[in-house]
């Protein structure tokens, strides 16, 4: 991958608009409700400068999990992740570390990008040796990739497995499943894709790698699961990224469930298609474990 790849200048962003203030309001509220209560509370901490939560394992943990939230670029919280991350370290005895990151419009790309790589070098030099997988759902699973995409690029440390939940990958906003599943998700759209991407690119060129993996150049990659509802509007992001890395002699895998909606399995682990993807994300994670 080409070394010149690399992470533009911050910029100025503007004032998020009244209806983003309200409904980044209206998830502090259901935080603060208990919408997203774990059964063990998470360690709270400043981790690389950021606000970050902490699932540990019973004893030791195995390996480390950089988790990045979704909710375009716009409006996520670590809080999000809660229920997933739990599951996960209990179930595969490694330490989920999920990060607050900037959000659009007031930090327009690449701030976002920059706060994630301080949390994974941060996580790296905390990890040594040991196994350090990264992962995200949504735009988070868009970090998450672009994150690899630095890592490929000798920008980034090591990163030991990928694991990307209904990511966005192809800001563009292009894909044909945008129309053809319109009716089949009820949690994103065009849209609101539109929406979310000028939000964050505010001018910036969406074909840039590190704006849509799907469009980097792919020479080495760490393993990768991909996970995806097949009536997501999303999906076409997830099968040609799966196929691009397929081309690439990559170890990848794709879970394509029908009738799982976006990021289901970070919303509920009770909902269609959330238990088959946490058995798949669990056993990927110990194959990268054994590895």
């Amino acid at each position: 991958m080409s070394r010149e790849i690399a992470l533009p200048p911050l910029r100025e962003g503007r004032a998020a608009p009244p209806d983003l203030a309200e409904r980044r309001g209206q998830m502090q509220a259901a935080v603060d409700a208990g919408a997203w209560k774990t059964i063990r509370p998470p360690v709270e901490e400043h981790f690389a400068g950021l606000r970050t939560l902490r699932f540990k394992p019973d004893g030791a943990p195995r390996g480390y999990m950089l988790q990045l939230h979704g909710g375009g670029f716009r409006i996520g919280r670590p809080e999000f992740e809660s229920l997933f991350a739990e599951a996960l370290a209990v179930r595969c005895g490694i330490e989920v570390v999920v990060p607050q990151y900037r959000l659009a419009p007031e930090s327009p790309f690449p701030a976002g990008l920059a706060d994630a790589l301080a949390a994974l070098q941060a996580l790296r030099v905390e990890a040594g040796d040991m196994p350090l997988i990264v992962g995200g759902d949504s735009a988070g699973g868009g970090l998450a990739a672009s994150l690899g995409v630095l890592t490929a690029a000798g920008d980034g440390p090591q990163i030991d497995g990928l694991v990307l939940l209904s990511p966005w990958l192809d800001l563009r906003v292009t894909a044909r499943a945008y129309a053809a599943n319109a009716a089949t998700d009820p949690m994103f759209s065009k849209e609101s894709a539109d929406v979310a991407a000028e939000l964050y690119l505010q001018g910036f060129d969406p074909a840039h790698p590190l704006v849509s993996p799907l469009l980097a150049p792919i020479d080495t990659w760490p393993p990768t699961l991909i996970s995806v509802g097949t009536g997501e509007v999303l999906v076409d992001d997830s099968r040609l990224f799966h196929d691009k890395l397929v081309a690439a002699g990559v170890p990848v895998e794709l879970s394509a469930i029908d009738g799982m909606e976006h990021v289901a399995v970070v919303r509920g682990l009770a909902l269609p298609g959330s238990a088959e993807t946490l058995a798949a994300v669990a056993a990927f994670v110990e194959r990268v474990l054994q590895r």
